[in-house]
């Protein structure tokens, strides 16, 4: 059994919600079409896939259902983090009782193959160009959302860690932050995160061995809609 992981599906198939996402240039052309695709040769039934955040481009519940069946109806069971764009993410206990084989994961870790997948969503940090005295408050609650999720894995007696984020873990490809700091001393072997469209936002993202953990961009566009195996 495998892990994958692959982020920032920015699915659409509600009639309600328009947002055609080749207008954000060739990587996204299709990209649902080929997403599925590239899942069904890949991903076993008895594999997982780590969905790192921004799932749907519904604001409401009812304009997400039809992204989230039609992730229901690929292979494996998927863990689905909340990006800043799932606008629809509801109670999460509500959300877990929707779906057999997706489990929304929020202040908890959930354990795959010996390996606990525990993170949160995070935000934009200090050192980032755009942090702003307003986004202290929600940066601080999500470290400590990240804490609570590793402190559960922790619980759970972890050995093995995976940490997920939909936003970078630092301001830069080459610094570190108060999120990097939580993951080495939790002794994570990787963290995977989305958020990062584009060449260049991509090649500004934290990637390869810090301070011990490996670091992996996962959103759809740098992958090119290829679910990433992180773990056989």
């Amino acid at each position: 059994m495998s892990i994958y992981a692959i982020g920032d599906l920015h699915l659409s198939f509600s009639p309600e919600v328009e947002k055609p996402m080749d207008l954000f240039g060739h990587a996204w052309k299709d990209h649902a079409q080929r997403l599925k695709m590239h899942w069904l040769e890949l991903v076993k039934p008895e594999d997982t896939v780590i969905i790192p955040g921004d799932i749907s481009w519904g604001l409401r519940m009812s304009e997400a259902i039809p992204d989230l069946d039609w992730i229901d109806a690929l292979p494996g069971k998927k863990l689905i983090f909340k990006g800043n764009h799932d606008l629809w993410w509801q109670s999460v206990s509500k959300l877990n009782n929707m779906y057999d084989s997706i489990y929304f994961v929020q202040n908890k870790a959930v354990e795959v193959e010996g390996y606990y997948i525990c993170g949160s969503r995070g935000w934009i940090g200090p050192g980032h160009d755009d942090y702003k005295e307003s986004d202290e408050k929600i940066y601080k609650r999500e470290l400590m959302r990240i804490q609570m999720s590793i402190d559960d894995a922790k619980r759970q007696g972890a050995e093995k860690i995976i940490g997920v984020l939909h936003y970078p873990p630092s301001a830069g490809n080459t610094v570190g932050s108060s999120i990097t700091d939580m993951f080495k001393e939790c002794g994570a072997e990787q963290v995977i995160y989305g958020h990062l469209h584009g060449p260049d936002s991509h090649r500004s993202g934290l990637k390869g061995n810090y301070d011990g953990v490996e670091y992996k961009l996962v959103a759809l566009d740098y992958l090119n809609c290829r679910p990433l195996l992180i773990k056989e």
